[in-house]
């Protein structure tokens, strides 16, 4: 088998402190990791950057890698020395070495010095975390990853949605434009890249459009299925649009709206026709002579859509005085409060 230098993997001296072994580490797993370095020669790269971390960072493995002697080539013919030739190896016709170990994914320079060590490494779930870095070793950890993911419920947004009446009656499909805050998904949150500015968290805006559907009322969620987050392994999540009625002209009950509409107190004595502006369009209507104000007048089929057919509009009346009367309708007003 070949020597491995793991120190030369790393590019580290062989007196390196643990702080200088885990700086060269994350700097070159951030180079090579899988999710960001997709050619083969990355993989192999950064299965050797991991393989000499795991022994350079662990007191035990490191003294014994050290034991070897430090006149050792990189890549020279290499026999495990005394002391580990009680290690059981099987070899296959072809010379090659075929470790096991429950598929760790070390090589067998390593397994041939460690091997021993590899039983409490099987008994675990098989991900590892080098450095802040999460890596998977064998297929039997990557199943078990795959079970660990998050549940798709995790991944949901919700937001609140306000809405006016003309954009409930219309009921053409509503863009809705919100912030999103997530991991950064190159370095997963570590914070170790330059596309999250080094917090580990994005930001940005995205844009959806909702279709209301008829007869939606108040704090109504609307799902808009795959349009929450989005995991690492291409889960998607939903967006749940709570739906608030917001509106300057109109109030809402259910299906139903209420408008003011204004009147003098002269109307409001002698009755009137008004024109008022609605969601149906512009419609006279008749104030009845003696009206108060705050009553309301109700007008069929004039609110919003419902699923057959529409709510009622109620006109509330709101008697007005104005602020700029002359002193001729003051006097008036006085003549008629004697004579009421």
């Amino acid at each position: 088998m070949k020597y491995k230098d793991y120190y030369e993997i790393l590019g580290v001296s062989r007196d390196a402190d643990t702080a200088a072994i885990k700086s060269a580490y994350r700097k070159l797993a951030r180079k090579y990791h899988p999710d960001v370095n997709k050619t083969k020669e990355a993989e192999e790269k950064f299965k050797d950057i991991n393989e000499a971390y795991e022994v350079l960072s662990d007191k035990a493995k490191r003294q014994r890698y050290d034991s070897l002697g430090a006149n050792w080539q990189g890549g020279a013919d290499y026999t495990p020395p005394p002391g580990f030739e009680n290690f059981s190896f099987n070899f296959n016709q072809g010379g090659t070495q075929n470790f096991d170990f429950n598929g760790s994914g070390f090589s067998d320079f390593f397994s041939s010095l460690f091997g021993d060590m590899m039983g409490n490494m099987s008994s675990q779930t098989g991900s590892r975390t080098y450095g802040g870095f999460d890596f998977t070793q064998n297929a039997r950890s990557t199943r078990q990853r795959r079970a660990a993911q998050p549940k798709t419920e995790d991944l949901d947004i919700t937001k609140n949605l306000n809405v006016t009446a003309k954009e409930i009656f219309e009921g053409k499909p509503i863009s809705v434009t919100f912030s999103e805050m997530e991991k950064c998904n190159q370095c997963h949150g570590n914070g170790y890249c330059s596309n999250c500015g080094g917090t580990g968290i994005v930001s940005h805006q995205r844009t959806v459009k909702v279709k209301l559907p008829k007869g939606i009322t108040e704090g109504k969620k609307v799902r808009l299925k795959g349009e929450g987050k989005t995991d690492a392994y291409g889960n998607k999540g939903n967006l749940y649009l709570v739906v608030h009625f917001k509106d300057s002209e109109y109030e809402f009950d259910g299906d139903n709206l209420i408008k003011e509409v204004e009147v003098t107190p002269p109307e409001a004595v002698l009755g009137c026709s008004k024109e008022i502006t609605t969601l149906h369009g512009k419609i006279n209507i008749k104030i009845p002579a003696g009206v108060s104000s705050g009553q309301s007048l109700r007008l069929k089929q004039m609110g919003l859509p419902k699923t057959s057919g529409y709510g009622d509009l109620n006109a509330k009346i709101k008697i007005v005085i104005s602020k700029n009367l002359s002193k001729e309708v003051i006097e008036l007003y006085k003549q008629i409060q004697k004579l009421s």
